[in-house]
This record gives structure tokens, C-alpha cells and sequence, in this order.
């Protein structure tokens, strides 16, 4: 049986998940990443260094981003948002990078995950690919869909 998800459904796959993809656009073709993030029941949150996705999303700043479950082949269930990036600085991106911690810390486990190491750049400065303090942005929900699948 296939089928569309409600919005509670949706929201609860995006409340339940921390790792997405963003897919953007230049004028020749599209271009998709994997993130983490951060949901808050209106906006989606993440951070990136600067390259390729935060160029594309300054010149354009329309996105699809889209969050799966996968139990298997006949058992998933997809969600699909469309917006509008927006660059946070000031308070908004600090109060943004605490909501995205709060997520993504208590899942990274291991005994060698410290979070100075993952966060304002830390550890990264000693790495020739450093390219930056992360920038945090987050994206303004326009639209909502989802589809499920289940034997």
C-alpha cells in the first residue's frame, strides 16, 4: 500500500531525524548534499563551511530538502519540504547553533567525540582544508509533502 502522509507524520520524520539532504540549484544544473539538522516544528537548521552548497544558496535560495525512513524496500516513508534558505548571523545564529547541538550532540557517540572538537571551528583549525567558522542558516518552510510505503 502507497500512500501520502499527513503533516503531523511529516513533522514527526523531521522531528525524529538528524541527518537530511539539501538540494540546490545554479543555472545548468542541480546539486544535492547530505546534512544534519535540526527541526523545530517551523524551520529546518544547519551549518555549513564555506564551498560550493553555501555559493549556490546565496546566489539562489530556493531548496528542496528531503528526509527519509527506510525499513526496507516495501516499508519507508519520504518527506519533502520546500523553501527558502536564509543566512543567520547575531543572536539568531547562536540561538540556531544551540537548538542544532542539542540535536546532534547526544547522537554522536564514542569515546573520542568531545563536542570543542565538532563545534566554532574547533579542530578544524589544524586542518589545511580548513576553510572557516561555520556559518549557520536555516530554511523557511514553504510547502510539505510526503509519501509512504508499507507491506
Amino acid at each position: 500500500m502507497t500512500g501520502e502522509l499527513t503533516e503531523q507524520e511529516i513533522n514527526n520524520i523531521l522531528s525524529s531525524q538528524a541527518i537530511g539532504r539539501i538540494a540546490c540549484c545554479d543555472k545548468s544544473k542541480p546539486y544535492i548534499v547530505p546534512v544534519t539538522y535540526a527541526f523545530d516544528g517551523k524551520f529546518i537548521y544547519g551549518q555549513s563551511t564555506e564551498g560550493r552548497k553555501l555559493e549556490l544558496l546565496r546566489n539562489n535560495p530556493n531548496v528542496c530538502f528531503q528526509v527519509d525512513l527506510s525499513r526496507d524496500l516495501s516499508n519507508w516513508q519520504s518527506a519533502v519540504v520546500f523553501g527558502q534558505f536564509e543566512e543567520l548571523i547575531g543572536e539568531s545564529a547562536v540561538k540556531a547553533r544551540d537548538l542544532l547541538e542539542g540535536r546532534v550532540l547526544p547522537l554522536m557517540t564514542g569515546s573520542t567525540v568531545h563536542q570543542h572538537e565538532h563545534w566554532e571551528g574547533g579542530g578544524h583549525e589544524l586542518s589545511e582544508n580548513y576553510r572557516g567558522k561555520p556559518v549557520m542558516f536555516r530554511i523557511r518552510i514553504n510547502e510539505k509533502s510526503g509519501r509512504f510505503e508499507r507491506l
